[in-house]
């Protein structure tokens, strides 16, 4: 069986920890959880994991970040690799931002911070039923 891998993207490394610590308690160990705190190490983080035979299935990405706000971070990944599924998480997005990456299907969802955990939980397991 493949191992399944959801990838949590964000430059603050309490809200990485909030993040796997809510899908730890949800999803129990039906996921790694990996964390990368910018756009750069999460492509990297993709990479490592795919050629190690781990598929990512979704990522939760912040986005407002250094150097690649988490739109156009998630618009890249979904050229890439169309099949991982993403929801981006904000407190600061402007609304441009947030309706193209919904309007070219690059997220399942926008969620601002602070986020529900049990609406976050919902959508992931609705996207994968």
């Amino acid at each position: 069986m493949v191992k399944q891998a959801i990838l949590c993207v964000d430059d603050e490394a309490i809200i990485r920890f909030a993040l796997v610590q809510e899908l730890k308690k949800n999803f129990k160990d039906q996921y790694i959880y990996e964390q990368a705190p910018d756009a750069d190490i999460a492509m990297e983080t993709l990479e490592e994991l795919y050629n190690e035979g781990v598929r990512v299935v979704l990522i939760i990405s912040d986005w407002l970040m250094p150097g690649l706000n988490g739109d156009v971070f998630l618009e890249q990944v979904h050229s890439l690799y169309p099949d991982i599924k993403a929801i981006m998480i904000t407190g600061h997005a402007d609304k441009g931002s947030i309706e193209r990456v919904q309007d070219n299907n690059s997220v399942l969802a926008v969620l601002e911070k602070p986020w529900n955990g049990k609406e976050l939980a919902e959508i992931i397991s609705n996207a994968f039923d």
